[in-house]
């Protein structure tokens, strides 16, 4: 019952996303713990379904919340907490890179990495393209995702999001939708053959 009661009061006492961002915008630090209290959860379980550490993950959020505090302002972001949840998933996966380059490992997140690569690897900008050149790139790729994104039933793109942006497993998301995981698997194999598809069409690929 006490613990019912605490997160009961967190949540009660969670800041609204317009009123952190004022806090950013004063440089006040009191900005990063409210957003830790209200996102941190969330941030830290997309840093550990890549990671498979509690110790990296924990370091990758305190470095997302920096770079966040670096960002705002100018930074303005509409949603506060799917900003701040992307620089943690970047982060991580170059982490998981510079361990996978040292190790030479595998694991889930080369799994779910090649299943997107399977289908979007001409995505990825090859030879040796300068910096401007890679975020132009970046960026079209970008929008051509969140305008497909858009287009997605709700279900398909919940399954899609926790797989390929929080790097949830198979398993985890067949307990939470209550369906089979051969059913994630083809919900997942549809839409990956709809986005590149949609890429195709927008000149993307």
């Amino acid at each position: 019952m006490k613990n019912s009661v605490n997160i009961y009061v967190r949540a009660w006492c969670q800041l609204d996303d317009q009123k952190i961002l004022e806090l950013f915008f004063e440089r006040n630090e009191t900005a990063l713990a409210e957003v830790k209290n209200k996102y941190g959860g969330r941030f830290f379980k997309t840093a550990l379904n890549i990671l498979q550490s509690r110790e990296d993950a924990e370091e990758c959020v305190n470095d997302a919340l920096f770079k966040s505090w670096e960002a705002i302002p100018p930074m303005y972001p509409d949603r506060l907490g799917a900003y701040i949840v992307k620089i943690v998933r970047n982060l991580a996966l170059h982490k998981w890179e510079a361990k996978r380059a040292a190790k030479r490992g595998g694991g889930e997140v080369s799994v779910l990495m090649s299943e997107l690569e399977g289908e979007m690897e001409e995505c990825i900008p090859a030879g040796k393209a300068t910096e401007p050149e890679e975020k132009y790139e970046a960026g079209l790729i970008t929008q051509a995702l969140n305008t497909w994104l858009s287009t997605l039933d709700k279900n398909t793109k919940a399954v899609f999001v926790l797989r390929y942006f929080h790097g949830e497993s198979i398993r985890d998301i067949s307990e939470k939708f209550k369906i089979s995981e051969s059913k994630v698997k083809s919900v997942l194999f549809r839409a990956r053959k709809k986005l590149n598809a949609f890429l195709v069409s927008e000149d993307v690929l």
